[in-house]
């Protein structure tokens, strides 16, 4: 038997015979930028979102306001720092408590700086570690009971230099690397019940604190085989085709970077 909700491809289980509501979805980091795209592709496909958020309170209402003017009941806020550590669990006691249970979960939250090697701290390490893979790992844990019993999905964004690193920051690289294999690892531990993907954006939004000046973001465009920056919506389609529209896609990245990871 197939979810009669919209938009969804998951499966109601085998003895639950009632229509379902909307497969509800947690993303991470949803306030802003790609995260907020992810949110709003996602509920435009006809979810319900539980939008996650560390600093951005005015900007994660804000979004929610609006999905609810759409559809009522169809948007949420849960506030926690996923750099420390405890904050997973309580982000997803948030969201477990509304009694809805959970069916996706989207790791987007991300810190992002340079860290070159000589100069990293420990708080480098961890807001980098933190916020990019140990967040998602104890987010994943504590939700995967739920996400099991909805035969759910997890989409964690990566990151091309995941794979190929990006020179002056060891720790984000490290921390996306994780990432990586953590996707691939949660894709068998979770399984069958869990699909598990990832997408790894190449150059999509510039960091808004100008850590890529004008001449650096110039090579780097020419250096992608489309020789043009991406868009958060070409992420929040990807992460809406994994969770909603490949049930049998588990375990795999999809760089979406206009082709730039081909000759890095």
């Amino acid at each position: 038997m197939n979810d009669s909700r919209p938009g969804s491809t998951f499966p109601a289980s085998a003895a639950d015979d009632a229509p379902r509501t909307a497969p509800l979805i947690l993303v991470t980091g949803a306030a802003r930028r790609v995260g907020a795209e992810i949110a709003r592709s996602l509920h435009a496909a006809g979810a319900r979102v539980a939008l996650h958020y560390r600093h951005s309170a005015d900007e994660a209402e804000t979004l929610a306001a609006a999905l609810n003017a759409v559809r009522p009941d169809a948007a949420f806020t849960v506030r926690g720092d996923l750099a420390r550590f405890g904050a997973a669990e309580d982000i997803a006691a948030q969201v477990l408590a509304r009694g809805e249970g959970l069916d996706g979960l989207v790791n987007n939250a991300s810190s992002f700086f340079p860290t070159p090697v000589g100069s990293i701290e420990r708080k480098d390490w961890d807001e980098l570690v933190g916020s990019n893979l140990m967040g998602p790992l104890f987010l994943s844990q504590a939700l995967a009971p739920a996400l099991r019993a909805a035969r759910g999905a997890i989409v964690n964004i990566v990151d091309i230099h995941a794979e190929r690193p990006l020179t002056g920051y060891t720790v984000y690289n490290v921390a996306k690397g994780g990432l990586a294999t953590l996707t691939r690892a949660l894709a068998i531990d979770l399984a069958p019940e869990v699909r598990v993907n990832g997408v790894a954006p190449g150059p999509i939004d510039w960091p808004e604190d100008g850590q890529f000046p004008p001449a650096e973001r110039e090579r780097i465009i020419a250096h992608t085989l489309l020789k043009r920056v991406g868009s958060p919506t070409d992420i929040a389609r990807t992460v809406r085709f994994l969770m909603l529209d490949a049930p049998y896609i588990t375990g795999q990245i999809i760089a979406v970077d206009g082709g730039r990871s081909v000759h890095l």
